[in-house]
């Protein structure tokens, strides 16, 4: 049995008649790609709806810290300082001394007043680093009482205490340590993703239109009066999704455990458990978590028909190349023939490149079984890729 290195996940997802992830005009976003056009999910979309989703499974759920994505965290410890007791205007420069000090957009902007706390873009910042930077701002605050020194003091803390931040254990947060954190700050740590997503696109051409719809008026209705409140038209996509996800197993283990990554399969088992059960609870989100837009109208929920998990040391590969040639619209089993064009993309790479991959499956039909795999339910299929990065090779 090999090292489980990667985790690739393979999935195939139907929504109908929704809004799943919408451009700048509003409309759903498209891809191309060989023959046709195709409708797809963003890789952003996707993540950010399986970081917050609120289930059984969530993230939040694990006990790990998790993270702020926001332009206006120097707000938010500025607030926090204000709720400790900490005078406005010590609290402000305080904020104001952690923007010029290097934490946020290496220096910011040279503003005074609240709006000078706003960065250029949003920041991930983890918790626990979130915490420590209020508590020792406000024991400066407490030894300070002049706003030039206490700036001055913080300042020396960015300094001297950088070593410090980047040792706080899960300091960047869990969303940090699964889809990664890019900073320009002099302060925080960068953060390499150990979770890989593709955006997921539709095996065959985009099935698009325009729904029109007008919004009555009840009261004008009331009185005999004809006609509506409102005129509008928005774009609703149909489409069975293949989505690809590959985790790194070593770079999950290093940024939740803080050691090396190739040290990941040496190290105790229970260096790895929290990867495992992190991975279990990423693998129910993704067969289970929808994205979409106009929920209220469109109802787009939905849960993955199929389900392919795949562990070994091998370079990942996608299976994406099975739907260069749309599939037709008409006169098929969709649904079928997108499993049985997987399970012949993977026969071709198998013969070809022999890779040692162990490989699980969850599957809503019966009629074509995945090559060399075990039909599980998503609960075992969860378990069992646990297992597999507890247990190593």
């Amino acid at each position: 049995m090999t090292q489980p290195r990667f985790i690739q996940i393979h999935t195939l997802q139907s929504y109908s008649a929704a809004l799943l992830n919408r451009d700048d005009a509003g409309l759903a976003k498209r891809l191309p790609m060989g023959d046709a056009i195709r409708t797809r999910i963003s890789s952003q979309c996707l993540k950010r709806h399986w970081r917050t989703a609120d289930d059984h499974h969530s993230l939040a759920k694990l006990g790990v810290p998790m993270a702020v994505r926001s332009r206006h965290t120097l707000t938010l410890i500025r607030d926090e300082l204000i709720k400790r007791k900490i005078p406005d205007n010590l609290a402000q420069a305080a904020a104001e001394a952690l923007r010029d000090g290097g934490l946020l957009d290496k220096g910011g902007k040279k503003l005074k007043g609240k709006e000078a706390l706003e960065t250029g873009q949003a920041v991930l910042l983890g918790k626990a680093e979130i915490d420590y930077l209020v508590q020792r701002c406000e024991t400066l605050a407490r030894e300070e009482q002049d706003e030039k020194a206490l700036t001055a003091a913080i300042t020396r803390l960015l300094k001297d205490e950088k070593s410090n931040i980047e040792a706080l254990r899960h300091g960047s947060g869990l969303e940090a340590a699964l889809f990664g954190r890019m900073v320009t700050s002099d302060v925080l740590a960068s953060r390499d993703a150990a979770v890989y997503v593709a955006h997921a696109f539709t095996v065959h051409e985009a099935q698009v239109e325009n729904d029109y719809f007008t919004v009555v008026d009840d009261l004008l209705r009331e009185t005999g009066e004809r006609g509506s409140a409102g005129i509008f038209d928005t774009e609703l996509a149909s489409g069975l999704y293949y989505g690809y996800v590959v985790v790194d197993v070593p770079q999950l283990v290093a940024n939740l455990e803080g050691i090396g990554m190739a040290e990941c399969f040496d190290a105790h088992p229970e260096r790895r458990e929290l990867a495992g059960q992190v991975v279990n609870s990423l693998l129910h989100l993704i067969a289970t978590v929808s994205p979409g837009a106009k929920r209220g109208s469109t109802a787009p929920f939905g849960h993955a028909s199929l389900m392919l998990v795949e562990t070994g040391d091998w370079q990942p590969r996608s299976l994406a190349g099975a739907f260069e040639t749309a599939l037709k619209l008409k006169g098929v089993n969709m649904r079928a023939q997108a499993i049985g064009q997987l399970a012949r993309e993977i026969e071709k790479h198998d013969a070809a490149y022999g890779a040692p991959l162990d490989r699980r499956y969850l599957a809503l039909d019966d009629e074509t079984p995945m090559p060399k795999a075990q039909r599980l339910s998503l609960d075992q299929l969860g378990k069992w890729v646990q297992n597999r990065i507890v247990e190593g090779a």
